[in-house]
């Protein structure tokens, strides 16, 4: 006899071994990240990161162009068939005359810039078969034709515009490779906050649950003595405040601690379903800063000084290019060559001409209503702004080096004292559990003892997570890591940010 299972029942086996399956699964999914392996999620996934990654790279490749481009430059430009038909007036004869032209021509260039100078040289072969007819002379020719020559143009008193370009485009990769090292760097200072928020959710969750637990051994003990005539109701109904409130502390810090990894999860880059926890201990060493070295070494290899160095330079050369506006420059053009033209191909050079040219021109400026003068004092002015701000940034950072080493001292001072407290709320939390035990403290008394330990607790963590933030912050700030006493900048970036 089969015994067929009601649908009802059937659904809830299956709605139960899904909830077994999702929590085997749940529970597999769960990622312990250490920060070093934050770190470097971070940097792979960060969609800012990301996005500074690509500016670099553009700038490289607009630097490989602009050095592409100081190379020789070949080119050929074909016109395989030309034809126009025009009428001319002839005023001698009062006639009109019809010419008929067909053109076929091809050119060949060989261009070189000359860096040094800014001047360029170029070597170009025309070369094509023409077929006219002309009405006024009744004559017809057919033929080809060759032009050969080599020429040479100079810019005169002007800048050297090939050169900038190049210097601009190094100073711009340069720029956008200090503006990816900075953005790493602040993303290991946004990802060390974030990281050490959910250790300090994690350990205000910790802190609960030993309250809930101390609590819930409160209000056995005075359920013991209500139920024994020991003690009076109204001291049971303030264990049950006491107990209901620390439940809601604890499910409030549950909370808090999801949102912690959540905002954990999306600044990393990782999936919001995944369900991480932090694995770190925080190991308390003193750490010894030399408080001239973390300025001097901020104030020689800071990013952000040699971001305005760069600044400063861009505004020079923005001077420079402006001084340009309606200047007396000149050019100079220099051109050599041969040509030759035939009714057969063999004979093009039979009778050549030798055409040689030379070339000078000037611009001469004779009044421009102030315009010049106007637009050099603004590029001057954005340079003394620079200026200030580059000066600025140098106080910046000295005065917020000292804050942090400021900062050290007090905290290490902190540490001390809040281990001290954390101990000596423990022995009074645990002495007047006793007497409560006795009879000789009141529920609410305990509440005010356990609020203690929890503080001091608390306090501790947040002193030590306080001061290792600010040896990251130092660490950042001085671009030195006093904790290996090593530099903090990139082996390969240190020799070209050392500013004069």
């Amino acid at each position: 006899m089969i015994t067929t299972i009601p649908q009802q029942k059937l659904l809830r086996i299956f709605i139960c071994a899904g909830a077994i399956l999702f929590s085997s699964f749940y529970s597999q999914a769960q990622k312990n990240i250490t920060l070093d392996e934050a770190l470097l999620i971070a940097f792979e996934n960060s969609p800012d990161i990301k996005k500074s990654r690509i500016n670099m790279q553009q700038n490289k490749e607009q630097l490989n162009a602009q050095l592409a481009s100081l190379r020789s430059r070949f080119s050929f430009d074909v016109t395989p068939l030309s034809y126009d038909k025009t009428e001319s007036y002839n005023e001698y004869f009062s006639t009109w005359n019809t010419s008929e032209n067909k053109k076929a021509s091809g050119t060949f260039t060989v261009s070189q810039p000359i860096k040094l100078t800014d001047g360029r040289l170029s070597l170009q072969n025309e070369f094509g078969y023409q077929d006219n007819y002309s009405e006024a002379s009744s004559s017809n020719y057919a033929g080809y034709n060759n032009s050969l020559y080599l020429q040479y143009d100079q810019p005169l008193f002007t800048f050297n515009k090939t050169k900038m370009d190049l210097t601009r485009n190094e100073l711009n990769l340069e720029n956008a490779t200090l503006a990816y090292s900075i953005q790493l760097l602040n993303m290991e200072r946004r990802v060390n906050q974030a990281f050490y928020s959910i250790y300090q959710k994690q350990m205000a969750l910790k802190i609960s649950e030993e309250e809930f637990e101390n609590q819930k051994v409160s209000k056995e003990i005075i359920e013991s003595k209500v139920e024994g005539g020991l003690s009076a109701k109204e001291e049971l109904y303030q264990a049950e405040l006491n107990y209901a409130t620390s439940k809601s502390s604890l499910d409030n810090n549950r909370v808090e601690l999801e949102n912690a990894k959540d905002e954990f999860k999306f600044l990393l880059g990782i999936s919001l379903y995944d369900d991480v926890s932090v694995n770190t201990d925080i190991q308390y060493v003193p750490v010894i800063v030399n408080l001239e070295k973390a300025i001097e070494n901020g104030l020689t290899q800071r990013l952000e000084l040699t971001q305005k160095e760069i600044d400063l330079n861009n505004a020079k050369f923005d001077l420079i290019q402006t001084s340009a506006t309606n200047e007396f420059k000149g050019n100079v053009s220099l051109s050599i060559g041969i040509m030759g033209n035939n009714e057969n191909l063999a004979d093009v050079y039979d009778k050549p001409t030798r055409s040689p040219r030379v070339g000078i021109t000037f611009s001469v400026p004779i009044f421009d209503w102030g315009e010049r003068k106007a637009r050099i004092r603004a590029a001057e002015l954005e340079i003394e702004s620079r200026e200030i701000d580059k000066n600025s940034l140098r106080d910046d950072i000295t005065i917020n080096i000292r804050k942090i080493y400021r900062n050290l001292q007090n905290l290490i001072q902190q540490i001390e004292i809040s281990k001290q407290n954390q101990k000596n709320a423990e022995l009074t939390y645990d002495i007047n559990l006793e007497r409560y035990r006795n009879g000789d403290l009141t529920s609410i008394d305990l509440e005010r003892f356990q609020n203690q330990l929890s503080e001091k607790k608390m306090n501790l963590a947040n002193s030590l997570i306080n001061y290792k933030l600010e040896l990251l912050n130092l660490k950042i700030q001085s671009l030195w890591d006093f904790e290996n006493d090593r530099s903090f900048v990139p082996q390969e970036l240190q020799e070209n940010l050392i500013i004069e």
